[in-house]
């Protein structure tokens, strides 16, 4: 880089090197691992507390989408919503347009056979790989559902229980061990006062043991699953009844390129 620099700048291109110099520091130690770990928004629950800082990755390559980074660390594409703008990811496919370059990995994508309805490997597979996914489908279509759904049959004039119950959202879909004494304390206590909520957690908590189970064998992995489905099926809860029905017909698509 100090090479290009001066031959393209001359004198002045050592300014411009020394400028990239600092840069590097401060945005990977400074801006990413600081900022990247304290604010901003998770698209996935990964074990640690990274954030993507803003939808748009344009000043650090990309990186400002670090929770999906962190998420697929070995992914070549930061972005994993429509909305989120990797532009490292669009110099990757220049280059790849001109022969300069390949990609190797992207993040695992869920697709829906609808004319499967039943655990087979094919699905243990999806539902272990993409695990980040099916979990961020499940607080979507699960547990912010039937939140919304018991705000609304709460008695408006319950303004205990209402208190009590309008934030669990975000504690539920939390990773646990990123929760403090307090956040466990005021989920348990909310847990407790809806049984619904506490089955939907529960049930959260049984899919993330099945993909836990990875060492085990394959016949093992397809009996957990569909015991999880027939359990998430049998609680009556509508939501849980439609996710285990979407959950039979998963495949994966390639994450390679």
């Amino acid at each position: 880089m100090f090479i290009i620099n001066a031959l393209l700048f001359g004198p002045l291109g050592i300014t411009i090197w020394a400028v990239q110099m600092m840069w590097i520091p401060i945005t990977a130690a400074g801006i990413i691992n600081g900022i990247g770990h304290y604010w901003g928004y998770r698209n996935y629950e990964a074990a640690d507390a990274s954030t993507n800082i803003v939808p748009w990755g344009i000043l650090i390559g990309g990186e400002e989408l670090h929770n999906n980074h962190h998420t697929f660390a070995s992914s070549a594409k930061l972005s994993s919503k429509w909305w989120e703008f990797d532009i490292g990811w669009f110099y990757i496919r220049t280059l790849e347009t001109f022969g300069l370059a390949r990609v190797k990995k992207i993040p695992p994508e869920l697709t829906y056979d609808k004319a499967k309805d039943h655990i087979d490997l094919e699905t243990v597979k999806a539902v272990i790989t993409a695990r980040f996914v099916v979990m961020a489908q499940f607080a979507r279509e699960v547990m912010a559902r039937v939140h919304r759904d018991e705000l609304r049959n709460l008695d408006p004039s319950d303004k205990t229980r209402l208190t009590l119950l309008k934030p669990v959202r975000r504690l539920m879909v939390r990773e646990p061990r990123l929760l403090d004494e307090a956040a466990r304390t005021r989920l348990q206590k909310a847990l407790e006062q809806n049984q619904t909520l506490q089955t939907v957690y529960a049930m959260k908590q049984k899919l993330a043991d099945v993909w836990q189970r990875s060492a085990t064998t394959q016949e093992n992995l397809i009996q957990a699953l569909q015991d999880w489905c027939q359990e998430a099926e049998a609680t009556g809860i509508h939501a849980l009844r439609e996710f285990s029905n979407k959950l039979r017909t998963y495949s994966l698509v390639s994450a390679t390129a």
